[in-house]
């Protein structure tokens, strides 16, 4: 790696941690039990919607209660955007006639943005109508990050509150995250990317002339049925167009990764230019990365948030430079042949294959690293052309449980389960009962945070090992062997976590994978949280225990390197032998 990969790297980090403590603090106010600066500016819009819904903002809801209003919630927007796809071809803003979704694809749809998941089995230029991607996909990409950051919230009242029964109020929290801090941001980003060129309009698909006119060759049947091939001339393109910008805006703030077009962002007009691609890249983990700050001003000890972003940070940064170093080192197998990798365009050496050439290696593995650090499925570059190496990482990533940042909320609290664990594992050691922020954690805590950190995981080889039984799963590998495993792998270790991103090669718009990422998908999100919650409830109920000399401290480096260590020891217990028949088989076939 030179200077200049040092250099950008650097920068990213160095402005991501400079937003972390204001914006931190900022939601903090705005999730505050008491009236403040920042709520009572927008209090007169926040008490309408509240008229107009009916919500009672004074209800306090214990865990249960909240719970099921969150599930209802997020079922009435699951089908909402399953009636959207299904019925388009009658709906308006539908310039393209495209017709309706299949009941199985839809499905997988409606479940992947209702979970934050944002798995796309299809293409968005070719099959959603203007319509369908904004009152559908942009909508849950609003409501589905506000519900992670909704129960986060609902969590850390769990251990900031001492003998209490409720955890708040969902309908408020819901519209909080929305109101004051989903939707600015999204509007300033928005306005940025149009004014990097991202399209933000509802006029027809454009036919316009090839720079350069070409042809290809089709096969074709001749009169007497043989085989024949034809020239096919290209003098004209087509160039969708659409609400782009405002949904690329929230996909990136709220950890979706939905792209509005096929390619994600790897396309000019979702990500043009490389301020662009550092916007969508700083929000991908502003929120998940602030939210740190914000628990630890919740919870009256900022040490608290810092020491779990360390962790974060402990743990990506060492995986963010593998994955780089991996991709500059080149193809293995090209190297054998004597191909000069490193003589490339602007010196840019090494694996440039699936990655644009405006971005480079150092932009397309930051992305890569960062969206499956957080629940973020989009993409800049094709990870299924990464060396095995390179995409081992972002793979590791996802199988770690999304927790390293991790999606907006649902990040945050995925590393408190693994706390909960680390304290109980600490408390063993020195035969004491563990306690975590005063609170003592005992069966029924631990039963439920390993619930939490165990669905995703077990879903993830369960339904890896259901992939590679059926004829219907192996029947989409376009590479077959260890990388044709690692991309079934990559694609349920995907759905599991709620990460939404896809390795590629893997045909998966079929009612195999459909249904059994959806499920997936369902399963991971939703069991999660109810787990989370009802700990929540339990840990809320209890009394403050005061600090004593047997109280391990959860703020020092010690802490830190347990819990770093926790979270990594699960994930390569869990993933090793699974890692071992794909990408690190596939490393080892390429070195001879």
């Amino acid at each position: 790696m030179t200077a200049n990969d040092y250099l950008q790297l650097g920068l990213y980090l160095t402005v991501l941690l400079l937003l972390v403590k204001p914006f931190g603090s900022y939601m903090a106010l705005v999730f505050a039990e008491v009236p403040n600066r920042v709520t009572r500016f927008g209090a007169r819009a926040e008490r309408g919607l509240y008229r107009l819904c009916g919500i009672a903002p004074d209800e306090d809801m214990d865990w249960k209660r909240y719970a099921l209003a969150m599930l209802l919630f997020n079922l009435l927007g699951l089908l909402t955007v399953y009636a959207l796809q299904r019925l388009q071809q009658w709906l308006p803003l539908n310039p393209q006639h495209f017709g309706a979704v299949s009941a199985d694809s839809a499905m997988n749809t409606a479940i992947s943005f209702a979970s934050n998941t944002n798995w796309q089995g299809y293409g968005g230029e070719s099959t959603m109508s203007y319509l369908t991607q904004m009152l559908g996909l942009a909508v849950q990409n609003f409501l589905s990050a506000a519900t992670g950051i909704a129960v986060l919230v609902a969590v850390i009242r769990g251990f900031a509150r001492r003998s209490a029964k409720g955890l708040g109020n969902f309908w408020v929290d819901l519209t909080r995250s929305t109101l004051y801090v989903l939707l600015p941001l999204s509007l300033l980003l928005s306005l940025l990317l149009v004014s990097q060129g991202v399209v933000q309009n509802f006029r027809p698909y454009a036919d316009v002339p090839v720079v350069q006119a070409s042809s290809y060759t089709e096969t074709v049947k001749d009169a007497a049925g043989h085989d024949a091939t034809r020239i096919v001339p290209v003098s004209m393109q087509t160039l969708p167009m659409g609400p782009a910008a405002s949904q690329i805006a929230i996909k990136q703030l709220g950890t979706n990764g939905g792209g509005f077009f096929n390619v994600n962002s790897a396309h000019p007009f979702e990500n043009p230019t490389p301020l662009s691609n550092f916007a969508e890249l700083l929000a991908i983990l502003l929120i998940p990365a602030a939210l740190c700050h914000t628990f630890g001003a919740m919870v009256g000890d900022r040490r608290q948030g810092w020491s779990l972003l360390a962790v974060m940070l402990v743990i990506f940064i060492p995986l963010l430079l593998v994955c780089t170093a991996a991709e500059q080192a080149g193809n293995p197998l090209l190297a054998h042949l004597g191909v000069d990798q490193h003589a490339s365009v602007l010196q840019a050496g090494g694996n440039m294959e699936g990655k644009e050439t405006r971005f480079g290696i150092v932009n397309s593995t930051l992305w890569a690293t960062a969206t499956t650090a957080a629940s973020n499925g989009s993409v800049n570059a094709m990870h299924d052309s990464f060396t095995p190496l390179g995409g081992l990482v972002p793979m590791w990533l996802i199988q770690l449980g999304e927790v390293i940042f991790g999606g907006v909320g649902s990040g945050l609290y995925g590393m408190l389960a693994f706390a909960v664990v680390a304290v109980f594992i600490a408390g063993l050691m020195v035969g004491r009962t563990p306690e975590y922020l005063g609170k003592k954690i005992e069966a029924y805590e631990m039963k439920m945070a390993s619930l939490a950190v165990l669905i995703p995981p077990a879903l993830v080889v369960i339904g890896t090992a259901i992939a590679v039984m059926v004829p219907a799963g192996v029947a989409g590998i376009a590479n077959p062997g260890a990388h044709g495993f690692s991309e079934m792998l990559y694609a349920v270790s995907s759905a599991s976590n709620n990460n939404g991103s896809a390795f590629g090669g893997l045909s998966a718009n079929t009612p195999f994978w459909n249904v059994l990422l959806g499920v997936c998908m369902f399963l991971a999100r939703f069991l999660l949280i109810v787990a989370m919650l009802a700990m929540a409830g339990a840990l809320a109920a209890k009394r403050h225990v005061p600090e004593s000399a047997g109280t391990l401290p959860t703020h020092t480096p010690l802490f830190i390197t347990l819990l770093a260590c926790v979270v990594i020891v699960v994930g390569a217990l869990t993933f090793l032998p699974a890692l071992a028949l794909g990408p690190i088989a596939e490393f080892l076939m390429s070195m001879h």
